[in-house]
């Protein structure tokens, strides 16, 4: 992908619509912790958070596709000190969140996808 994603590690999420039920599927910035992988709600620094997050809330298991990898992931927005320790270990490398954030003015979630295989 190009663009605003050129050189950046990229997964394809599908989960379950909340209200539709229908899959639905979003392109995002991730990074690795241990076996999971980490995103973030960003929504481009929107007032509100994005829709995958709340189809993860109200159906977590969802999908994701890693390269040419396809597995089932829980998601689950991280705890206030995971969430502190995920935020500032990303912050490091991609300090255009710190601006998301302003623009949002709101805490952006930060979403731990764990592998179910995993658990």
């Amino acid at each position: 992908m190009g663009g605003q994603f050129e050189g950046l590690p990229l997964l394809l999420l599908t989960t379950t619509g909340a209200r539709s039920g229908q899959p639905r599927t979003t392109p995002m910035v991730y990074f690795r912790d241990g076996t999971q992988l980490v995103v973030f709600a960003a929504n481009g620094g929107s007032k509100n958070n994005p829709g995958w997050y709340h189809n993860l809330l109200a159906n977590p298991v969802a999908q994701v596709e890693v390269g040419t990898e396809a597995y089932q992931v829980t998601g689950a927005d991280t705890g206030s000190a995971e969430r502190e320790r995920l935020w500032a270990q990303r912050l490091t490398e991609a300090p255009q969140l710190a601006e998301l954030q302003k623009r949002a003015g709101r805490p952006i979630p930060v979403v731990a996808l764990t592998p179910v295989d995993a658990r």
